[in-house]
Parts: structure tokens; sequence; C-alpha cells
């Protein structure tokens, strides 16, 4: 009875040093690199709140291209239309508010990072009753390089 007791501690702490660690509130894997880019991201992030244009177009990267997800090119965003499209969009709202759940950082083509994640964005929008919130949740990707000892977003924003 004793052995039975001890192999299954045994087997019981063998199998907790297994389990994995995640960065807290999110579902990615806790590493070095993989919080790294949670802290790039987190920067993007607090910038779309913040609605700071200037940071914004600083984490792009100047190959920077969104294609919209479909094949219809006219809505296709370079890093020259970043600034106008950023500047629209953000003289629409009031505030914003901007969570987002990361996912999964991954590894993707030619040295490129893919943090898929889920966002809720809420912003407050004026309209002819008077300012109301608005909200989207939706699944999104950021693609990211690293560009020194930080990172550069060249699609997904």
């Amino acid at each position: 009875m004793n052995t039975r007791i001890v192999l299954l501690l045994c087997l019981g702490t063998g199998l907790s040093g297994c389990t994995t660690r995640y960065i807290p509130n999110t579902d990615v894997e806790d590493t070095d690199s993989n919080r790294a880019v949670i802290d790039f991201c987190e920067q993007y992030r607090r910038a779309v709140e913040r609605r700071n244009i200037p940071l914004l177009l600083k984490l792009a990267h100047p190959s920077y291209y969104e294609d919209g997800g479909n094949i219809d090119s006219s809505d296709d965003l370079d890093y020259a239309g970043l600034k106008a499209y950023l500047g629209e969009q953000f003289a629409k709202t009031r505030a914003i508010r901007y969570e987002i759940r990361y996912r999964d950082v991954g590894a993707g083509r030619k040295n490129v990072i893919y943090v898929d994640f889920t966002y809720s964005a809420s912003f407050k929008v004026p309209t002819k009753e008077g300012d109301t919130w608005q909200r989207k949740v939706a699944d999104n990707r950021l693609e990211i390089v690293r560009d020194g000892e930080s990172f550069r977003i060249i699609a997904g924003m």
C-alpha cells in the first residue's frame, strides 16, 4: 500500500513539472521572446487607445502593407496611406477603449512573427443625439518583424 502512495506522489510530481506557463491574461506561452513580442504589441494597443498617430507610424515598418483581407486592391493600404487612414478613423472618434486577448505568437514566413489575438474595441462617436459608444469584437493578426532590439508592424493595424 505504501508503495502505491509513493508511486502516485512521484507520478504527480513528474506531471506537474510538465505544465506550460502562460503570460498572464493571455494564451501565450511564457518565454522571454514571447514576452518581448507581447510588450511591443501592448505599445501598439496603448497607442490606439490614445489615438497617437506619430507613435503608430513609428511602430509601423516602412514596408507596411495591408490588403484588406480581400482581392479588391482599392482598399489596400501601404505605409504612405497609413497616416491619412489613421487620421480619418481617429477624427471620427472622441475616445477609444481597445482590449486585446493574445491567443498565439508564432513564426511566419521570411522571419515574420504572427500575433493572433481577439480584440474588443469600444469607441465613442459623435451622433445627432450626442456622443454614443459603439463596440466591435473580432479576431485579428499583427504581422511583425524584428527591428534591432524591438519590432515593427508590417501588417494588421
